[in-house]
């Protein structure tokens, strides 16, 4: 077996949880190589390793790190995500030059965290998504292509968040506006994530945060009407490892954004499952797992599946590189296992 390592933030969850696995498979200690060191010019995985890339999120020094000196954002601001990912860019770019054995490959890391790339690919291969627009830049350029394609309610998304930060779902109806988001317009006019999902009718608001979030860039699709049970609307995070949809998550919400952070609530896979049918599982999970064959050198992905309202087919919503935490802990044991099987096999 080759020696394990996994890039990540040494006092974060998701580190502690994959040595945890890594351990009861009977394997020694992963290598740690904590992404401040990997940002600062620090060593990084060599020839002989196996490494794991896990999120850089969740430390505020590395998000100042990933953005740069020269970028100054205050906690919890929606700033800076281009920026961000121009970091990762560059670190994914040295953590390959190391020469180790990259169970998630930078290419595919950073496709799935644009939206707009990722949509893009998705589309191609013939994976079921909402439709999009045209690249917008700001509020008026999104009113406009709106109206040009004749939609009424839109799903606004930075092209690189995650979590819902910056997201708006938004309605038209002659004169009336609504924007349902977790954004927080400041009294200095930046914008902040909030955990409290809040409404917007006034149109100059929601005009100002479509153009403080336009340059970071901007994902806009046709607003899916996803499919429900008792008063939440649901999806599922579907975690498919070594090309097999292995663990599933119900998300649900009273409101259109579901991420679970946001007070919204685990729902029941199995009350899901038969609502769907037979016959439509099948095809979400089959999805799930063309989406996998779309990223074919990652051995686990993270996808975000919505039911149509009246359980009247399925759309990939988003994919996730760093999408096992909200699965639960045995994932990791699954994804060593796999691991194992793989070596396993070259071995043979």
């Amino acid at each position: 077996m080759t020696r394990l390592a996994v890039v990540g933030n040494p006092q974060n969850r998701r580190v502690g949880l994959f040595a945890a696995a890594v351990a009861r498979a009977g394997r020694a200690a992963p290598a740690v190589y904590p992404w401040r060191s990997v940002l600062t010019g620090g060593p990084v995985p060599g020839p002989g390793e196996t490494v794991r890339i896990d999120s850089p999120g969740e430390d505020a020094e590395v998000d100042r790190l990933l953005r740069g000196a020269a970028m100054v954002v205050a906690p919890g601001e929606i700033d800076g995500g281009a920026a961000a990912y121009a970091g990762l860019g560059v670190a994914l770019d040295r953590i390959a030059a190391g020469g180790g054995h990259l169970l998630n490959p930078p290419g595919d890391i950073l496709t799935m965290s644009d939206k707009r790339r990722c949509h893009a690919l998705l589309h191609a291969a013939g994976i079921p998504v909402p439709p999009a627009l045209p690249e917008v830049d700001g509020y008026a350029a999104l009113r406009a292509a709106m109206r040009a394609s004749g939609w009424s309610r839109v799903f606004v998304k930075p092209a690189h968040g995650s979590s819902a930060s910056g997201v708006l779902a938004l309605a038209v109806a002659g004169a009336r506006i609504q924007a349902t988001t977790s954004v927080e317009l400041g009294d200095d006019g930046r914008l902040y994530n909030n955990l409290r999902v809040r409404r917007y009718d006034d149109e100059a608001t929601i005009a100002c945060i479509v153009d403080r979030l336009g340059p970071d860039g901007l994902h806009v699709e046709r607003w899916y009407p996803k499919a429900g049970l008792g008063d939440r609307v649901l999806d599922l995070r579907v975690l498919v490892i070594a090309g097999e949809p292995s663990h599933v998550v119900v998300r649900a919400s009273r409101t259109p954004l579901t991420n679970l952070h946001l007070g919204n609530v685990r729902g029941d896979v199995a009350a899901v499952r038969a609502a769907a049918g037979p016959v439509g599982w099948a095809e979400a999970m089959a999805t799930c797992a063309a989406v996998a064959r779309c990223f074919p050198g990652s051995l686990h992905v993270g996808v975000d599946l919505m039911f149509r309202a009246g359980w009247r087919g399925h759309a990939v919503a988003e994919v996730n590189a760093f999408g096992d935490l909200l699965v639960g802990h045995d994932t990791y044991d699954a994804e060593v296992a796999a691991l194992d099987r793989r070596e396993a096999a070259c071995v043979s």
